[in-house]
């Protein structure tokens, strides 16, 4: 065999997975080391892909020549569209997957991808020559080099396993940690410090009473993740249930409080803000007498259920004593109990905007090793490392996606910029530009990009292009065409809206809220012709022009926000500038500035601790 490599991927996860697959297709001889091929692209915790934002990172991927858009339509058992409530902007897919199918998916992808080899065995010791990374050895001694490598070990880096007072090593239930990479980075220079998180005991569904609960099923009208994919029907779809937690459940929880690993100071690592352990729950929202619960299957040839709602690290008395107080839960029989993990990460300060490491060149970052939460953060994460290093052993500038063309310019900004102080989990509120960044367009935004980069199939610019020439029919269709009192106001009366005495333009009626388009389109005589009423993406067609029109007058005052503040986004600061000399700058803001080292003013001015004064005299500064 041959062991030398373009590129070395550490770690078969979701971020490894994608950064391994991208790197090939983009023509790089590619290495993906993993511990176990039998579970790649894990589904560790809950078995679902997408949510709010969530969903939006991965049509982003999808977008991008990702594969984890493809993989979760390959095997879902339910699919959502969460929020449709609410304005397109919050709209976020959000799919339910066969766990161990989706793993075997995912290795299917991989083993098919050309320019890809897999390698299993354990990573323990990066080659670092002069600064410079040039492979990898593994425990029993082989020696893999490459131009660059890219980490994505997920939790296993240390990983120590919590269940009440038991403890144990391992990255996850029946894995074991990963010795070695830690300490040498240490030794390196970098930062290293512990987070902590957690999962869920599963259950068998044979002894759950889903009579007792609230029923949850899928929207059943074909829709999908991938832009490559026109409708996806779901055969012998599966539903989800909802239940709560009660006073007796959280007396039995208090209860259990003094045998825990969280609460008796075990665990050193900081856990998630937004999806704390249950125990968290009842002490952070004492008053609150009830919590809700999410029954998720896990797949088509499984009793197994995951309990969205009640991660834990409490002794398994606790856990199970718990869960038996619950309505529909009271003979539950569980397969095993939910657990804390603590793991190594690494402040993601410490990378650049293409995920390199400042500290040792050609060295990536992706995933959980930079402090992030969630398939779907980890999976972009991934997607980015794997094309900016190919880019960089081509010699090639990185490519660095903005706050205003993608949520993942969100996650890897707000990552480099302002490190993270526990796991960092993406929502809509955490992008300034929701409006332009939602789950129907992220094909609009990037697979032009992509084309660009060569990570965009022939087909999928087909789509694309497909996608342009029929909404825009629309588009002009309803600019063109004068609509008569005759032909509309019946309509318009039973839709609650105004009746119009003279022809207005289509278009016209089609920005009222109270209607919508697809309906407007069978009222008007030939609109039957356009061609999307005869695709299969009729519904994605419509829907997309349906928002362009609703929504003109926000995307264009969004738009000029957005190219206000991509002048600062242009002003580079210099590698070599001495903060310390900067003495008219706030003594943090020179702090912060010299430990983060910002590539541009509009980064510096997203630093927490660095004030418009601090950035005006940097801007004075840099001009002078």
């Amino acid at each position: 065999m041959n062991f030398r490599y373009d590129i070395i991927v550490v770690g078969g996860g979701h971020a490894g997975c994608e950064a391994a697959h991208i790197a090939a297709v983009m023509g790089a001889k590619t290495l993906l080391i993993t511990m176990d091929m039998t579970k790649l692209a894990q589904m560790s915790c809950n078995p679902a892909m997408g949510g709010i934002a969530k969903g939006q990172i991965i049509r982003e991927i999808d977008a991008l020549g990702g594969v984890s858009g493809i993989v979760t339509d390959r095997t879902m058992i339910q699919f959502r569209m969460l929020n449709r409530s609410k304005g397109p902007a919050m709209w976020s897919p959000r799919a339910q997957c066969d766990r161990m199918l989706f793993s075997r998916e995912w290795r299917k992808v991989l083993e098919e991808t050309d320019s890809l080899s897999i390698w299993q065995e354990q990573a323990n010791e990066l080659i670092v020559e002069e600064g410079t990374v040039r492979g990898v050895r593994t425990t029993f001694g082989t020696e893999f080099w490459s131009d660059a490598v890219i980490l994505t070990n997920g939790t296993f880096l240390n990983g120590l396993m919590h269940v009440g007072f038991n403890t144990m090593a391992g990255g996850r239930s029946g894995d074991p940690a990963s010795r070695g990479i830690s300490d040498q980075l240490r030794d390196l220079g970098f930062e290293v410090e512990r987070l902590k998180t957690g999962t869920s005991a599963r259950v068998d569904g044979r002894s759950i009473d889903f009579s007792a609960m609230t029923e949850q099923k899928g929207d059943g009208d074909g829709r999908c993740f991938s832009y490559l994919h026109d409708r996806i029907d779901i055969h012998d779809e599966r539903s989800c249930y909802i239940t709560h937690t009660n006073e007796r459940a959280h007396e039995v929880l208090r209860e259990g409080l003094k045998f825990s690993p969280l609460f008796t100071g075990r665990i050193k690592g900081r856990g998630p803000r937004y999806c704390p352990s249950v125990e968290d729950k009842i002490v952070t929202f004492a008053g609150k007498e009830s919590h809700q619960l999410f029954l998720e299957p896990e797949g088509w040839d499984t009793n197994e259920y995951y309990i969205n709602g009640f991660a834990s690290s409490l002794k398994l008395e606790s856990q199970l004593g718990a869960l038996k107080e619950v309505k529909g839960l009271e003979n539950v029989v569980i397969y095993r109990p939910g657990y804390a993990i603590e793991y190594d990460f690494f402040q993601p300060t410490q990378l650049r905007h293409s995920l390199e490491t400042k500290k040792v060149a050609g060295l990536f970052f992706a995933g959980q090793i930079n402090g992030t939460t969630g398939y779907e953060e980890a999976a972009a994460q991934g997607l980015m490392a794997g094309i900016n290093a190919v880019l960089r052993i081509r010699g090639k500038k990185p490519f660095v996606l903005k706050r205003d063309e993608a949520y993942i310019g969100v996650l890897i900004d707000d990552l480099v910029t302002k490190g993270v102080d526990e796991p960092y989990r993406m929502f809509t509120s955490r992008a300034e530009y929701r409006i332009l960044l939602r789950q129907d367009n992220a094909d609009e935004r990037l697979t032009p990009l992509a084309e660009e980069l060569g990570t965009a199939t022939k087909d999928r610019i087909k789509r694309l292009e497909e996608k342009y020439r029929m909404t825009e029919e629309i588009m002009a269709f309803l600019k063109s065409y004068s609509i008569s009192p005759l032909e509309i106001n019946l309509f318009l009366e039973e839709k609650g809206t105004s009746v119009i005495s003279q022809k207005i333009k289509a278009v016209n009626i089609a920005t009222r809220p109270q209607i919508e388009l697809e309906e407007l389109l069978n009222r008007i005589p030939g609109a039957a012709k356009l061609s999307c009423f005869s695709s299969e993406r009729k519904t994605e067609i419509i829907e997309a022009a349906e928002i362009r029109i609703k929504y003109s007058g926000y995307l264009e005052r969004e738009r000029g926000v957005a190219e206000k503040i991509k002048r600062l986004e242009d002003l580079r600061i210099p590698d070599e500038i001495v903060y310390e000399e900067l003495t008219s700058i706030s003594t943090e803001g020179r702090q912060k500035l010299g430990k983060i080292r910002p590539a541009t003013i509009g980064q510096a001015s997203r630093i927490s601790g660095v004030s418009s004064s601090d950035v005006s005299i940097l801007i004075m500064y840099l001009g002078r």
